[in-house]
Formats: C-alpha cells, sequence, structure tokens
C-alpha cells in the first residue's frame, strides 16, 4: 500500500474524493498527511474528519520558502510518503520540494494544458470564448503548470458562467484525479 500526501489551500473537495477512495478500497493507497497553506481552510476539518493527519502553516510566518518546504519534506519522510497529491493547493511549488520528490509530485488543474496555465484559468477560458473547457492532471516540474501531461477530459459549455464551469469540472476533476493517480501508483 502506497503512501499519498494531499497539498490543498481552500474547501477540500479533491482531497475528499482522494481520501475516501482509499478509505473504499478504490486506491490501494492511504493519504497520511494533509498538508495546508490557509490555516482555518475547509480542507482541515475535512481531513479531521477522516482522522489525517494535517500540517497546517501560514507561510508569512516562516523565513522564506525553503524554510517551510523544508519542514514539509520532513514531514514527508517521517510518514514515507511515496507520491504528492496536489488538490487546490496555490502555491507554486519550491526547488526543495520538487528536489525531494522528482517526478512524485502531481497536480490538477481546471483547463486544457498548456492553455490558461495558472491560478484563473477557468476565467481566462470564459473571457476567451472558448467552447471546449477541461481538466488536466499532469506532473509537477518548476514551470507554472508546465509539467507532462498525464491525463487530460474535455467537456462542452456555451455560455459565460465561470461558477458554472467550475461546477461542472469538479466533477469530472474528482473522477479523473482518482483514476489518475491509480494509473500512476500501478506503474
Amino acid at each position: 500500500m502506497k503512501n499519498l500526501a494531499v497539498f490543498a489551500s481552500g474547501s477540500g473537495t479533491n482531497f475528499e474524493a482522494i481520501a475516501q477512495a482509499c478509505a473504499d478500497g478504490r486506491l490501494d493507497a492511504r493519504v497520511v498527511l494533509m498538508v495546508c497553506d490557509k490555516p482555518g481552510a475547509p480542507v482541515i476539518a475535512r481531513a479531521e474528519r477522516f482522522g489525517i493527519d494535517s500540517f497546517v502553516f501560514s507561510p508569512r510566518e516562516w523565513p522564506g520558502k525553503a524554510a517551510f518546504e523544508t519542514e514539509i519534506v520532513r514531514r514527508l519522510r517521517e510518514r514515507d510518503v511515496d507520491l504528492i497529491c496536489l488538490a487546490g493547493y496555490m502555491r507554486i511549488v519550491g526547488d526543495v520540494l520538487l528536489g525531494a520528490y522528482p517526478d512524485r509530485i502531481l497536480n490538477i488543474h481546471p483547463s486544457l494544458l498548456p492553455a490558461f496555465k495558472g491560478a484563473h484559468a477557468v476565467e481566462q477560458a470564459v473571457a476567451y470564448g472558448v467552447k471546449v473547457y477541461g481538466i488536466t492532471v499532469h506532473w509537477v516540474n518548476a514551470d507554472l503548470d508546465g509539467g507532462r501531461i498525464i491525463a487530460q477530459k474535455s467537456f462542452e459549455y456555451d455560455g459565460s458562467d465561470p461558477e458554472e464551469v467550475h461546477r461542472i469540472g469538479q466533477k469530472i476533476e474528482h473522477q479523473l484525479y482518482i483514476d489518475t493517480i491509480e494509473k500512476v501508483l500501478s506503474l
């Protein structure tokens, strides 16, 4: 059984989907740590409900990214983490974490990469007027949303409401991420 760490900054729906898939036996893995950079984020309560340890920190209380990433790596190693899954973690991963877990960090992104990178991908896509949206799971590297693509799923939408696109995409995200994690763990 593989040990996963899930990083999140917000509500934690992808975190919960992963944790539930582990609990149900759909993934031959267990989430051993949830990392959150936003004290008070709803994902923290989700982790508590699953009985999963959390490391919650405020980045501005650390002298820099290298310092808090060093602490994260220490906690990951204590738990023998095999794979890191970014699930709405709104920080760019730095050299310390990338160096400690090369080719072992996944991210899910709400666009068909390489189009619409960054934190406001859906809003950018709606403003551009696209008719086909999507979700991408990719390896994390030093480039923003630039790692090798593992899986993508598209959907059509002919409206102009970013919130509706997020709602449609989120339903797809949960299953696509679980399927992709399962694929990666079987390699």
